[in-house]
C-alpha cells in the first residue's frame, strides 16, 4: 500500500448487511454485480469484524479507530434525538485527512448523535453526568428551527447530507450541514414495520432516502477541486424498514430485504460511476457493513435459503460470529486484485489503513492497526448489544458472558473473565460455535482478557460482585 501520490478515499457503509449477503461471499438469491466487480479488482476479507454487533458503537469504532467502550455509550445504541458521543479531542478519519489537505464529505446515516437544542433552550450532551441513551426517543422536545451542534461538521467533514439515525427513528427528515431540511411538524404516518412514532416533514418518502443520499454524494464527488477527497457514504439499507424504491422492488429472490441489498449495490455502482477512470484508479474504495444481519424478521424476506450471515451462528446484536463478522471489500492502487484474505482484521483498522495509505506522517493513537500489518496472534476485540466483550485470537474466540448478549435467545448476561459463564470456542474446529470449551480450557479466557486489558486499559471486575 504505497501509491506514488495521495489517493482519494471512499468508505461505503451498509446498514445491517450480513456476511452472506453478497455474491462475492457466496450469495445466490441476491445479486451484487457492482460490489462483486469491486472484489474482482481488489481484496475481500473473509474474517473481518465490526467493533460492535450494533449500529452506533460500530460506527464510532470505524470512524475513530477506538473501541466503542471508550465513548460514553457502554451498551446499546443511540436514538435519533440523542447527543453526540464523539468527544471534541477524539480524531476521526475525516479530521485526520482534513488536516492533511483533503476535502471531506459525509452522506447518509450518521447515528453518532447530535447536540440538538430543546424547546426549553437547553442542550444535553453525552458527556453530562447521568447520560442515558434513549433508543426509543421521539424527539418531540427538540426545536428543529435551531441548528444542531457537534455533528459531522465538528468531526472533520466539511460537507454533510443525510439522516440523524436509522430509518426507523425520528426525526424523519434530511439534515443538510447543521440543520434539518424543512421543519418536522407532522406525525409520521404510516409507520412502516419497526418505525418509532415521531415527527416528519411534509412529503417525506422513506423509499427515496438512499436515492437522495446517493445523488448528493455524486454531486459532491463530481465537483472540480484540486484536493484529494475523502467520502464517507452510509446507506440506510438494508436495515428495517426495508422499503426498496420501485426500480429495484421485486428484483431479488429474497423479498424486500433482498431488494434493499440490490439498492445498496446500486448505490455502490452509482458512486463509483461518478468518477472518471483516471480518478477511480487513484481512489481507495472500501465497502463494508456496520454489523451482521438480523434473522428475526422473516416478513422482510427469506432467511432460510438465503442465509444473510452465511453459516455463522447468531445474528445482529449477538456476541456470536454473525453479529460482528462483516463483509469487507477493499480496492485501489496497490491492493491485490482478486484476492480473498483470511487474515483476522477489524474495522478499527480502517483509520490507520487509510492514514498510512494517504501518507499521514503522524497518526493518532488508536486501537486498530493497518490491515496489512495485522499479525496472526494479534487480538481483535468487539462487543455485543449488551456491551459484553468478545475477543478473537487466531481461531480462539472468547465471549465474556452467557447466551448471545443480543437478539438470539437465551440472551444471558455479561461476566468477568474468570467466571464460569464465559464461553470459549475454537473456530477452526468448530466454526458454528457449538462446543463451549470453557470447562476444559478456562485459563484461556483469563489470559486473553489480561493481554487485552494490558494493551488497552479495559477493566471489568475479575470476580462478579
Amino acid at each position: 500500500m504505497n501509491p506514488g501520490s495521495r489517493p482519494n478515499v471512499i468508505v461505503i457503509l451498509a446498514d445491517d448487511l450480513g456476511w452472506g449477503d453478497l455474491g462475492c461471499y457466496g450469495a445466490t438469491r441476491v445479486r451484487t454485480p457492482n460490489i462483486d466487480a469491486l472484489a474482482a479488482r481488489g481484496t475481500s476479507y473473509w474474517d473481518a469484524h465490526a467493533a460492535s454487533s450494533v449500529c452506533t458503537p460500530s460506527r464510532y469504532g470505524l470512524l475513530t479507530g477506538l473501541h466503542p467502550w471508550r465513548s460514553p455509550l457502554k451498551a446499546g445504541v443511540l436514538g435519533g434525538a440523542d447527543p453526540c458521543i464523539i468527544a471534541d479531542d477524539v480524531p476521526t478519519i475525516a479530521s485526520v485527512l482534513q488536516a492533511e489537505g483533503y476535502r471531506t464529505g459525509a452522506f447518509g446515516k450518521w447515528h453518532l448523535g447530535l447536540d440538538w437544542q430543546r424547546l426549553d433552550g437547553s442542550r444535553a450532551t453525552a458527556f453530562d453526568s447521568g447520560f442515558t441513551p434513549d433508543m426509543q426517543g421521539d424527539g418531540r422536545d427538540i426545536d428543529y428551527t435551531v441548528a444542531f451542534r457537534n455533528g459531522p461538521l465538528e468531526h472533520g467533514f466539511e460537507r454533510y447530507f443525510g439522516i440523524a439515525g436509522s430509518l426507523d427513528m425520528p426525526p424523519y427528515c434530511f439534515l443538510d450541514q447543521d440543520h434539518t431540511v424543512g421543519v418536522p411538524t407532522l406525525e409520521k404516518q404510516p409507520l412502516i414495520t419497526s418505525q418509532r412514532p415521531g415527527l416528519t416533514v411534509p412529503g417525506w418518502e422513506d423509499d427515496q432516502v438512499d436515492v437522495a443520499v446517493t445523488r448528493a454524494a455524486q454531486e459532491w464527488l463530481s465537483t472540480r477541486d484540486e484536493r484529494p477527497f475523502f467520502a464517507y457514504v452510509a446507506a440506510a439499507s438494508p436495515h428495517r424498514p426495508c422499503v426498496p424504491p420501485a426500480f429495484v422492488r421485486g428484483t431479488s429472490d429474497a423479498g424486500v430485504r433482498g431488494d434493499s441489498i440490490h439498492l445498496f449495490d446500486w448505490m455502490v455502482g452509482e458512486l463509483l460511476g461518478a468518477l472518471s477512470d483516471d480518478v477511480l484508479a487513484q481512489t481507495l474504495v472500501i465497502v463494508t457493513s456496520d454489523n451482521g444481519a438480523p434473522m428475526i424478521f422473516p416478513e422482510d424476506g427469506d432467511v432460510v435459503i438465503h442465509r444473510p450471515n452465511g453459516a455463522w451462528r447468531g445474528q445482529k446484536a449477538d456476541a456470536y460470529e454473525a453479529g460482528h463478522r462483516v463483509p469487507l471489500v477493499v480496492s485501489g492502487p496497490g491492493i491485490a486484485m482478486g484476492a480473498e484474505s483470511r487474515a483476522l482484521v477489524s474495522l478499527l483498522d480502517l483509520l490507520p489503513t487509510v492514514g498510512r495509505f494517504a501518507g499521514v506522517a503522524s497518526l493518532p493513537q488508536v486501537d486498530g492497526v493497518a490491515l496489512d500489518e495485522r499479525t496472526e496472534r494479534e487480538l481483535v476485540g468487539a462487543q455485543a448489544f449488551d456491551g459484553r466483550l468478545v475477543l478473537r485470537s487466531a481461531s480462539t474466540k472468547v465471549i465474556y458472558g452467557s447466551g448471545s448478549g443480543g437478539f438470539s435467545e437465551p440472551v444471558g448476561e455479561p461476566c468477568a473473565s474468570d467466571s464460569e459463564l464465559v464461553q470459549i470456542y475454537d473456530l477452526e474446529a468448530d466454526p458454528e460455535e457449538v462446543f463451549d470449551l470453557q470447562g476444559s480450557e478456562p485459563s484461556v479466557a483469563v489470559s486473553l482478557y489480561d493481554e487485552f486489558a494490558a494493551a488497552t486499559g479495559f477493566s471489568v471486575p475479575r470476580v462478579q460482585e
